[in-house]
């Protein structure tokens, strides 16, 4: 039986996306065995995976043009505040960035602005799903509130990730150490800031023209929902991490910090808030899928 031009077009993205799921997964396994592969190649194949399924799965909600424009200012806004950052110490505290992250574009490695397409566009999509009526414009309070949530959402996946890629594989150094496993409260206040200022320059280039999204199936929203839930089960991988690392690390300022207990600190999150977020969007994308009654 041949298929209909349509269900080509439709089966088309879900091979790509499963095709990018695939090379995202790899990558999360690599980050927790000893492997040949360096650590640098590890974290260009994590980011990229996340960067491409955000451009194909985000074409099919915003059309490429609207995935593009949301690709521009997570970059734009996101090597700003960086930059500022690294430069200032505002808003997230002093800190910078070593040779782990591959190369710069002045104070801030290429990899880590693009780092923040992939991840904030999942967390975009299941802010969208949490709040629910996906095929609803996005005007009025849903301008603001869709920001806000969408920001919590991201920034669940930093507090879980930070303390790994900082205190203990140095991808970047908080020169005064922090509470939360030797990283500032500072962070994720600006963490937070930023992120909402990206999200509500998006929220503001859709607001009230439906010109700007499609209205795709609910379906199609699973693949976020999956990327992020696999992110979370990531994190939690490092627990059982077989990459080399001492079983103490110290912080800039001298403070000794168990690995254990950061890696186990980064699954708990993982479970109990990532999670959290996961099994909200999937009750909200199933409540969504039922048929009207009369």
């Amino acid at each position: 039986m041949n298929q209909s031009p349509a269900a080509s077009r439709s089966f088309a993205p879900v091979l790509v996306l499963g095709l990018i799921l695939a090379f995202y997964i790899c990558a999360r396994i690599l980050e927790v065995v000893s492997s040949p592969v360096s650590r640098t190649a590890i974290v260009a194949l994590d980011v990229l995976s996340a960067v491409a399924f955000a451009l194909t799965d985000g074409a099919q909600h915003y059309r490429l043009r609207g995935i593009l424009v949301f690709a521009c200012i997570c970059t734009v806004v996101g090597n700003l505040v960086e930059n500022l950052g690294v430069t200032t110490g505002f808003p997230f505290g002093r800190y910078y960035f070593v040779e782990l992250m591959g190369p710069k574009l002045f104070h801030v490695p290429v990899l880590l602005g693009l780092a923040y397409i992939g991840m904030a566009y999942v967390s975009w999509a299941l802010a969208r799903l949490i709040m629910g009526r996906t095929d609803a414009p996005i005007t009025g309070t849903r301008i603001v509130t869709l920001p806000l949530l969408a920001s919590a959402i991201m920034t669940a996946w930093d507090l879980a990730q930070d303390p790994v890629w900082a205190t203990v594989l140095h991808g970047w150094v908080w020169l005064d150490g922090g509470p939360w496993f030797g990283v500032p409260v500072s962070n994720y206040l600006g963490w937070y800031g930023n992120l909402f200022v990206i999200y509500l320059l998006f929220a503001l280039y859709l607001r009230g023209d439906p010109a700007r999204s499609i209205a795709a199936s609910r379906a199609s929203w699973r693949p976020a929902l999956i990327f992020y839930g696999l992110c979370a089960a990531g994190n939690v991988l490092q627990v059982a991490s077989s990459y080399p690392v001492p079983a103490l690390v110290q912080d800039p300022t001298g403070k000794l910090w168990r690995v254990a207990d950061i890696t186990a600190a980064s699954a708990l999150v993982s479970i109990f808030v990532m999670g959290g977020f996961v099994a909200l969007a999937w009750i909200s994308l199933m409540r969504q899928q039922k048929p009207a009654t009369g």
